[in-house]
């Protein structure tokens, strides 16, 4: 095999290689925190899928039997984070806001 055909298969392998490493991490990422909507879950079901904070509020805080405002401030966390929260147990399991 002459010089140039090995550069270019050791060139060719190596960007395959930093392809199939680049890729799946570019792409592993594909919530938008901080967009104004988030889910709602209870147990492992998602009954409320990319939806406004104050929406997912509402429901949420009737579900549980709670006040709003606080579950408002509470969705409005889990959208700027992007970290689950619980806002109460269900005999279905936990109802969760998720971000979308």
């Amino acid at each position: 095999m002459s010089v140039m055909k090995k550069a270019t298969t050791a060139v060719a392998g190596s960007l395959f290689l930093v392809g199939m490493a680049a890729g799946p991490s570019m792409a592993a990422d594909n919530t938008t925190i901080n967009d104004g909507l988030v889910n709602v879950t209870v147990g492992d079901v998602t009954i409320l899928e990319d939806v406004n904070v104050a929406v997912a509020a509402d429901v949420t805080a009737q579900i549980c039997g709670v006040d709003l405002g606080p579950v408002a401030v509470l969705g409005e966390a889990v959208d700027a984070t992007g970290t689950k929260s619980v806002v109460c147990l269900d005999n279905d399991g936990p109802i969760a806001v998720t971000q979308n």
